[in-house]
């Protein structure tokens, strides 16, 4: 079996991210314009402790994952609690553990930065994702909404 490296994001990764970028947002069925891909990645790159964080998952030296997160103040904590924004694997690594250690991995970066609870959303119908979060995180019973378009 092929080891999986879980790492941070480096300027080089521009190209790489770019297209594990774009496959998370076609297995959503969207598409961002190219300011957004810019402004994400420099917020990635940022050292501000509010900014975005990402992490790369390698094998045989080639990004296959990406996840990104954010650390963020809570009104019912007095710690920070971690929000897991975005998780992607590539098809090709799908049910290898990339996505298991990418969340693994945030968990450890909470637990340095003395988050104790690592949260994110996914659409209902993510069955395949779902099917790992079930084993690593707990369903809750909250249901989002959003402002209108």
């Amino acid at each position: 079996m092929t080891e999986t490296v879980i790492r941070p994001l480096h300027s080089k990764d521009r190209p790489a991210w770019d297209n594990l970028w774009e496959s998370y947002l076609a297995f959503y069925k969207t598409s961002l314009p190219t300011d957004v891909y810019d402004t994400t990645f420099a917020r990635l790159l940022s050292n501000d402790s509010h900014d975005f964080n990402c992490l790369i998952a390698e094998q045989n030296g080639e990004p296959v994952g990406l996840v990104h997160y954010l650390f963020h103040r809570h009104c019912w904590r007095v710690e920070n609690v971690c929000y897991l924004q975005d998780l992607f694997a590539a098809p090709s690594v799908r049910g290898t553990g990339v996505g298991r250690k990418l969340i693994e991995a945030v968990y450890a970066a909470a637990d340095n930065a003395g988050a104790p609870n690592v949260y994110w959303m996914t659409q209902d119908d993510n069955q395949t994702g779902r099917q790992l979060y079930d084993r690593v995180g707990t369903l809750t019973n909250f249901i989002k909404y959003q402002r209108p378009a």
